[in-house]
């Protein structure tokens, strides 16, 4: 590992957070306080890998960080950066963090220790929402709409927004408690840091739509009298991302390179066990390849939306090199032995980083992990299955559960099974087993309590944060059981979407067994709407599936007239097409029972759904 680390992680320290608590909309958002027990320099308690423990130090570090001059970043007060670069007139944020409190906390942190100016634009490098989901922090939509702001993104950025945190993002948000962890509580035995960064804020996000859209690699704008370079790498650590370059900002040609969050200081997710589009490795690397030959002669700095800079283009360089070279050989080694013939999971334990790449930290799976990359490589070539018809079609959980049991000879067979096994050390086999068991019989303490100490062996051993943090937390959900669910319905992103993209996450929540047999087309004028396709929209409800598309058909059976924010509020779940009608904000002209028909049968879904148990 680098020693160098350390000194990069800490240079250029300007300010800290001076509690170090940022208030969100649900109580403290933020707190670096619960991690006190990472002292610097410390050795690892026996239930933290030392790796993960001297990741865990560095990402403890935080505060606002001088980059370079007229650049500074505030690291360490969301999973995320927040960077400022000093404008003609006033600030250029990059990527404003998770939710609104952090963002707006570390704003007011420059404006305190760097003279006090206005945010003129926001740049969102990517689509996911640790990127964006602060923005109401720093800026406005009265601002944005005033013209007095500008948000810039990558082509296709909204679209992906939906695609991810709105049309799976309900399943998604469940998934990601044990991804990041954020009900552990932090501690040796808990929660210590996320791999990325230290941890995700508890508060809701929000988004603002953009303003200028990133289309092509080499497109330059001047933002605020900033010239920048851009490069699209879509399908890479996000669908819709982009680096750029600062050409101008150091003289002689020399300049900052962001690369995003396509590179960072540990392997990255080629899938995330939160769920997502597996990530094309070969294009992510060449498009390293391809920032090395636009921009790294040239690149004095570079920086990332996560982890700390490098500066001086040897370092940048090199950096950069390695960081291309381990997706490739990822990709390239994964799919060799694809080519012979071995399975997903044969490949996971076989393939392991040569000794030119496992000994940098910047590689090393704190946020990623390599076994879990190749299976993404593998799905997306050739899906989840791995051509054996025995896998093709297997029972569910609970069935092929009490089947198991019954082959080993009841619950206490294999519980007994089982516990030679942990006590062997065998902790992957014992969570297997026992799995069957939990999910024949969830109401078996013995098991849970058993899988649950394998889990948390597993965890107390993983270099990599997200897998302890999914071991442990499944304990702790196998003990305590599901949190309580709630309504999960999301307003924040609701806002800024289309009218199609409204349309199609209310088709998602179709409850195709109450509208057998319905088949009605429903004219839609909206008001208010934001949408560069106008405000006339029709739907259709036939075969228990629901399709928009723009304009109006002559022989619909009803024509609904309502603004922009019914929709929304109907997308929320905080109002029914009943309570619309009935209240005079939805008006039809033909069958209202139509109009019922449509919007009448959408699901609500709630959190907390099991996942450890049937």
């Amino acid at each position: 590992m680098d020693p160098a680390d350390l000194e990069r992680a800490s240079r250029g320290l300007v300010a800290q957070h001076p509690t170090g608590q940022i208030e969100g909309a649900w109580g403290i958002a933020w707190d670096v306080a619960k991690y006190d027990f990472i002292e610097q320099g410390s050795d690892n308690p026996d239930t933290v890998n030392p790796s993960l423990w001297r990741q865990a130090q560095l990402n403890n570090l935080h505060g606002l960080f001088e980059v370079g001059p007229g650049i500074w970043q505030a690291r360490g007060y969301d999973i995320s950066n927040i960077t400022f670069i000093e404008g003609e007139t006033g600030w250029i944020v990059i990527d404003p963090l998770t939710v609104e409190g952090c963002a707006r906390d570390s704003l007011a942190l420059a404006n305190e220790h760097l003279g006090e100016r206005p945010v003129t634009a926001v740049i969102y490098t990517h689509s996911h929402t640790d990127h964006f989901g602060g923005v109401l922090g720093v800026t406005s939509k009265e601002a944005v709409d005033a013209g007095d702001c500008q948000i810039i993104a990558p082509e296709h950025f909204l679209y992906e927004v939906v695609n991810e945190n709105v049309i799976a993002g309900y399943a998604m948000t469940r998934r990601a408690l044990f991804q990041f962890g954020p009900l552990l509580p932090p501690g040796p035995r808990g929660h210590v840091d996320c791999g990325l960064g230290k941890a995700i804020p508890l508060s809701p996000p929000g988004l603002l739509a953009p303003t200028h859209d990133i289309t092509h690699t080499g497109q330059e704008m001047v933002v605020d009298g900033v010239r920048i370079v851009f490069q699209m790498t879509p399908e890479a650590e996000a669908p819709a991302e982009m680096n750029f370059f600062f050409p101008d900002r150091m003289g002689a040609g020399k300049g900052w390179l962001c690369m995003a969050e396509n590179c960072s200081h540990n392997m990255h997710n080629l899938i995330p066990i939160r769920g997502a589009q597996a990530r094309n490795s070969l294009a992510w690397s060449k498009y390293i390849g391809e920032a090395i030959d636009l921009f790294g002669s040239a690149s004095e700095v570079m920086f990332a939306s996560h982890h700390w800079p490098r500066w001086g283009n040897d370092d940048v360089v090199g950096f950069l090199r390695k960081q291309r070279d381990m997706y490739r050989y990822i990709h390239d080694q994964t799919m060799r032995r694809a080519n012979h013939g071995m399975t997903p999971l044969e490949i996971a334990d076989d393939l392991a980083l040569p000794p030119e790449l496992h000994t940098e930290g910047h590689t090393t799976g704190y946020y990623g992990h390599l076994a879990h990359n190749v299976k993404a490589v593998y799905q997306r070539y050739l899906s989840w299955y791995d051509g054996n018809p025995a896998n093709l079609w297997k029972l569910p959980p609970t069935e092929v559960g009490e089947r198991y049991v019954d082959l080993a000879g009841g619950p206490d067979a294999l519980l007994a099974k089982a516990r030679e096994a942990f006590d062997r050390g065998d902790y992957r086999w014992v969570v297997e087993v026992v799995n069957h068991l939990v999910f024949s019989d969830p109401s078996n303490e013995a098991a849970r309590e058993l899988q649950a100490d394998a889990f948390e062996q597993l965890g107390y051993q993983s270099e990599s944060a997200t897998f302890r943090n999914a071991f442990l937390y499944g304990a702790q959900e196998l003990r305590n059981g599901s949190p309580v669910g709630n309504p999960a319905m999301r307003r924040g992103y609701l806002d800024a979407m289309t009218i199609e993209q409204l349309m199609d996450a209310a088709a998602v929540r179709l409850k195709a067994d109450e509208v057998g047999g319905v088949d009605v087309t429903v004219n839609m004028h909206i008001g208010d709407t934001i949408d560069v396709d106008g405000p006339d929209w029709k739907v259709s409800v036939s075969n228990r599936a629901m399709s928009t598309s723009r304009g109006h058909v002559a022989q619909a059976d009803a024509t609904a007239s309502f603004d922009r924010s019914v929709l929304v509020e109907i997308g929320s779940a905080e109002l029914t097409i009943d309570e619309a009608i009935d209240g005079g904000r939805v008006s039809v002209d033909g069958d209202a029972d139509a109009v019922r028909a449509v919007f009448g049968h959408l699901d609500v879904f709630m959190s907390m759904f099991p996942v450890v148990e049937p």
